[in-house]
């Protein structure tokens, strides 16, 4: 990290005009030398507006893709316009903006991690209000994801996370949908990507609708469950950490 760094806070956004605003001006007020993306993927309400007039750039979606889509259009967007590093926090107010200079000093202090991600779980000081259902279901990830990348998780669906520029290309052009936080650290490990974990605050959401209600916790678990599954027999291209980012042969990029 240098002055000559640029960076982008990248905020996905659906049916989020209650918080979008003041998550935005949280990050310019807090993170000056941030630029801001919001991506509107499909919203129905006032969702690019507010954060329009807040100061963000907006790219809106016709219809929901759904939370990898969006994020991969914001991996997408820093690809191209020459971005050294990106944040992501969500939309809706659950992330706390001024915990961006902690993801900042961990990947300052160490270059070889690729992502820091912001755990709601390892500070005893910290407590992160959620029903036991969510709670037990994160636990369960965070098992499976420790026994299987063999370096301690705490947080596997936090989607609080800094990406350096290797993490940027890589998620650019493969980034897992649906319910993406816990498999795209399962494919960081594939590709032999280095990843920590730093403790945050975190908040309730501000607004909008979780797209994980509690009848559905059951179905959530089991869908992240199968898509590791998956993504232990996928292949993909394993790279040396400092190397270039992987080419797909099909595409060639």
């Amino acid at each position: 990290m240098n002055e000559r760094s640029r960076y982008l806070a990248v905020v996905p956004a659906y049916n989020e005009e209650a918080t979008v605003g003041s998550v935005v001006t949280a990050i310019r007020d807090g993170c000056p030398g941030f630029d801001v993306l919001v991506v509107d993927d499909g919203s129905t309400d006032e969702t690019r507006r507010s954060a329009e007039l807040a100061g963000a750039r907006v790219i809106r979606h016709p219809f929901n893709l759904g939370i990898g889509g969006a994020v991969q259009n914001g991996f997408v967007f820093a690809m191209e316009n020459g971005y050294d590093f990106m944040v992501q926090v969500d939309g809706d107010g659950q992330h706390d903006p001024v915990e961006i200079g902690k993801l900042i000093e961990t990947m300052r202090d160490d270059p070889q991690i690729d992502m820091v991600c912001g755990s709601r779980f390892l500070s005893k000081d910290l407590k992160y209000p959620s029903p036991i259902s969510r709670r037990t279901g994160i636990h369960i990830f965070a098992f499976l994801m420790s026994l299987l990348t063999r370096q301690p998780i705490s947080d596997p669906t936090s989607g609080f996370r800094l990406f350096n520029r290797r993490a940027i290309d890589l998620f650019a052009r493969d980034y897992p949908h649906d319910y993406p936080e816990v498999e795209a650290l399962l494919m960081l490990h594939h590709h032999r990507l280095q990843m920590r974990e730093v403790p945050v605050r975190m908040f309730e959401r501000g607004g909008g609708v979780s797209s994980i209600s509690s009848g559905k916790s059951v179905q959530y678990m089991l869908k992240v469950l199968l898509a590791i599954f998956v993504g232990l027999f996928r292949r993909r291209p394993a790279v040396e950490a400092g190397g270039p980012a992987p080419v797909h042969a099909e595409t060639g990029i």
